[in-house]
């Protein structure tokens, strides 16, 4: 068994309607690191009642090289495996399992996606800022010094096909049924926007509740203020909906 590090915020006051709620927010990388640095998107989403937690799976760095290495290739999915251990721990903090939401960046990104696809029945709704839904398509139009980077990581299009499509959140879309709000960058050079625009099309034709918000002068994250005040307090109303009650 593994003890996945995980730091949790809650709420300063209880926010009626929003209490017992949580949020679970995953780091992008995959070789990054949550700390307890001022964080504005944890800090709203307390300010809002919710309890974050911010978990550094495996694969994360800060832990040792084993832990690091751990959601390897063959090993992706036992990363994904951390976000339900997590869901599981809900209870014994006090908080209501069946309402609790993902929230994500890039591989965070993915990790939302993989989580409401692969783990339907634990996740109420999910944010997915600039994700991967396809390590397949992912590493076809991404661009070329970044495929031979993430292949190194993810495996490799040419010998582990079968492993990328059993690792991707679009090959489980049957199962999806989360609420999602995506952000996603027109000139994303590292996760194109065919990324975003194929989930989403996906949930239109299945009738999921869902938002799209691309933004023309982006790329790979949410650069400019402008666009951050526009996108985080849409994707936090939206968790308030439905995660809320009354």
């Amino acid at each position: 068994d593994e003890l996945v590090p995980c730091f949790l915020f809650r709420p300063p006051v209880e926010v009626p309607g929003v209490a017992g709620a949580s949020v679970l927010v995953v780091h992008g990388g995959p070789e990054s690191m949550a700390t307890r640095l001022f964080n504005p998107v944890v800090q709203a989403l307390a300010l809002c009642g919710f309890a974050v937690l911010v978990p550094n799976v495996r694969g994360s760095t800060g832990y040792g090289k084993r832990w690091y290495s751990l959601d390897d290739v063959e090993l992706r999915l036992d990363s994904v495996a951390d976000l339900a251990a997590l869901h599981d721990w809900l209870p014994g903090l006090g908080l209501d399992p069946e309402r609790s939401a993902l929230w994500g960046g890039s591989y965070g990104g993915y990790m939302v996606l993989a989580g409401t696809t692969m783990q339907p029945g634990r996740w109420a709704a999910g944010v997915d800022i600039v994700g991967i839904s396809s390590l397949v398509t992912f590493l076809e139009n991404t661009s070329g010094y970044r495929r031979a980077y993430r292949e190194r990581e993810y495996g490799s299009l040419e010998r582990d096909r079968e492993l990328l499509e059993r690792a991707s959140p679009i090959t489980y879309l049957d199962q999806l049924r989360a609420p999602l709000f995506v952000i996603h960058g027109a000139n994303d050079p590292r996760v194109p926007l065919s990324e975003a625009e194929q989930i989403t099309a996906a949930l239109a034709a299945r009738g999921i509740p869902h938002e799209l918000k691309v933004y023309a002068d982006e790329g790979h994250g949410l650069a400019k203020r402008v666009n951050r005040l526009d996108a985080y307090p849409a994707a936090v109303e939206f968790l308030l909906r439905h995660l809320g009650r009354g």
